[in-house]
Parts: structure tokens; C-alpha cells; sequence
């Protein structure tokens, strides 16, 4: 590993603002996920002045990336600072942003009235009581195992022609296919760079899709990537092959395996489901979920939306959780 990605590692694991005290008291939300999602439904449920926690582990999917892409009006923001505005901005309207990591949650008894009641436990021993809880724990990357490959992640190693394309432009692209989708992206990026090499890499390749890369310049080679290679200064400059050939590349295009985060909330029950790009909360209209009182949002749920789309799908949550507790209010004052 690189030192930048030591010390990128390091950051990601050791949150770099100071953190709320956890409140005793049961509140309105918790907010699970300090992301563009997590963020922007708490700033929502602020705003409306409901007493809301945001629980931050400190390790957001985009960490490695120097910038979002493709976000109106703040393209080429660090992903860090967004997300210190993000902080900044729910604390102002009382939210407070709490480091920590979810080890349990579940539901108890019903509060007197009936309303719904959660309890979340850190994993040093703090405790949370909550009426709603917002899941918005992004996913993890399942990255193909190739030597070399992880270390270059989000820099000379990219997934998304949208996010990273632009930068990477004109460059020797190379396409580590991994499934099916791997095709779409070997288009997408031809779009980017004439010097484009498809490596399948023990997946298929039929011939339809050949002859339709051709038409386009993209070479092809089936012999399976052995290891990624760098200079000295640990600079990506290419692909090692099995039977010993290097191929010049100065970026690889590799799909991952998305997976939710879901350690921590077995206890909620939440149903998931597995699809072609990985696995994820299943979720309906504005996040709603089967289980009363818990809702889901960003990449937890969605494994392609993007910061914009996640923190969209955060409001839109929010709002469906502020209206639930708004009746929930109501039904409380009637019986009082």
C-alpha cells in the first residue's frame, strides 16, 4: 500500500470533527450514517424541528476520491468537505452528528400512547432511544481480486464513467470486465479515450460484442490480468497478464461488488435483496420499509445512486418520517 493510501485509511477510520454527546433522552430520529443521505434527511427532520441524531462511523464510501463529480454547483467539492457543510448545517438547526458505530438495534415496548419505540446500542456501551430510525449506512465495495488493484481505488482505479470519467480523459483506459455490466462501461468510457483495451478477464465476451468493439477500436485480450503494475513512485502503469505480457495502461475502469452495510441492524429485520450489481435494503416509495417505523435511504437501498440522487432520496424520507410522527403527535394529544 502507498503511503496516500495509508494515510487515506487512516482518515476514513478516524472521524476528523469533533462529536455531539449522545443524549439520554428518546428522540424524535436517528439518523444511521453520516453521508450525503443520513445528512441531508436529518438537516430535513431539523429544519422541522425534530429532535434528531445522526451516527457517524466515519467511513464514507467516496473517502479515496478527490472530488464529487456531476453535483450542480459543487463539482470538484472533496467529499470530506461536503459532508463537513453537511454536519455543520444540521447542527445549526439543532441536529446533533455523533461519532460512533451501531453495534445493535431493535424495537421495544411501546411508549405509552402506542407510539413505536427503538433503542440503538454503540459499540462502547452508549445507548439511544428513538421513535424513528433512518438507515443510511451506504455499502462497501467487493473489489475483484487482483493484486495491486485496491490501493489505486478511487484514483487510477475507477468505477463510474459519470464520477471520474472527465479526469481520466484521453488517457490509456483499460476495462477489467467483471460480468455483463462491464460491457456498458467499456461504451461509456470509448466515449472518454481512443486508446481503450476490454481485458475479459475469465468473463464471456460473445461475438456480437466483439464485432461491435471492433467498430470502435476497442481492444480486446482474454488472457486474464495476473496483477496490477506500478513505477517505483507507485504510480499505476499498466496490467501484468498470466503468460508474463504487460499491457501499458494509466487507468483501469473495474465494476465492484456492491454490498449494503448491514452489520449491526440484524435486529430490525430489515428484508434485503440480492441483484446483478450486489446486495441491498429493499425499500419502497420516499424509503419506506416492511418494518414500521424504519426507513431507508442512499446507497443502502439504491447501490447506483450518486451523492445528489442519495441525498435526494434523504429529504424524501425524512419528510415521509416527519409526517408519521406529526399523526403520531395527534394521536397522542387525542388520548391525553
Amino acid at each position: 500500500m502507498t503511503d496516500k493510501a495509508k494515510q487515506e485509511a487512516t482518515a476514513v477510520t478516524t472521524p476528523p470533527y469533533a462529536s455531539d454527546a449522545l443524549t439520554e433522552e428518546t428522540v424524535d430520529a436517528v439518523v444511521i450514517g453520516g453521508g450525503a443521505a443520513g445528512l441531508n434527511g436529518a438537516l430535513i427532520l431539523a429544519r422541522s424541528r425534530r429532535s434528531v441524531v445522526v451516527i457517524d462511523s466515519g467511513s464514507p464510501r467516496n473517502a479515496p476520491a478527490d472530488a464529487v463529480h456531476g453535483l450542480l454547483a459543487l463539482d470538484g467539492t472533496p467529499p470530506a468537505e461536503i459532508l463537513r457543510r453537511g454536519r455543520e448545517q444540521v447542527r445549526h438547526y439543532g441536529g446533533h452528528v455523533v461519532s460512533g458505530q451501531v453495534v445493535s438495534a431493535q424495537p421495544t415496548t411501546p411508549s405509552a400512547d402506542g407510539d413505536l419505540r427503538f433503542t440503538l446500542t454503540l459499540a462502547d456501551g452508549r445507548h439511544l432511544t428513538t421513535r424513528r430510525i433512518l438507515v443510511a449506512t451506504g455499502l462497501k465495495d467487493v473489489l475483484p481480486e487482483v493484486p495491486g488493484l485496491a490501493e489505486h481505488w478511487g484514483h487510477s482505479v475507477v468505477h463510474c464513467p459519470y464520477c471520474h470519467g472527465w479526469e481520466v480523459r484521453d488517457q490509456p483506459i483499460g476495462i477489467l470486465a467483471t460480468g455483463p455490466a462491464s460491457i456498458d462501461h467499456a461504451y461509456l468510457f470509448r466515449q472518454l479515450t481512443d486508446d481503450l483495451t476490454y481485458f475479459t478477464h475469465k468473463t464471456d465476451l460473445d461475438e456480437d460484442n466483439r464485432t461491435r468493439f471492433a467498430a470502435r477500436n476497442i481492444r480486446v485480450i482474454d488472457t486474464p490480468i495476473a496483477e496490477i503494475v506500478n513505477d517505483d513512485n507507485g504510480t499505476l502503469t499498466g496490467v501484468r497478464l498470466t503468460d508474463g505480457q504487460i499491457v501499458t495502461r494509466r487507468v483501469i475502469s473495474a465494476a465492484s461488488r456492491m454490498q449494503a452495510r448491514t452489520q449491526g441492524l440484524e435486529g430490525l429485520n430489515l428484508p434485503v435483496q440480492d441483484g446483478p450489481k450486489g446486495r441491498a435494503f429493499t425499500s419502497g416509495t420516499a424509503g419506506t420499509t416492511e418494518v414500521p417505523g424504519v426507513w431507508v435511504a442512499g446507497n443502502a437501498t439504491d447501490l447506483v445512486a450518486q451523492v445528489g440522487n442519495s441525498a435526494a432520496a434523504g429529504a424524501l424520507a425524512a419528510a415521509d418520517i416527519n409526517k408519521t410522527l406529526a399523526i403520531a403527535d395527534t394521536d397522542a394529544a387525542l388520548q391525553s
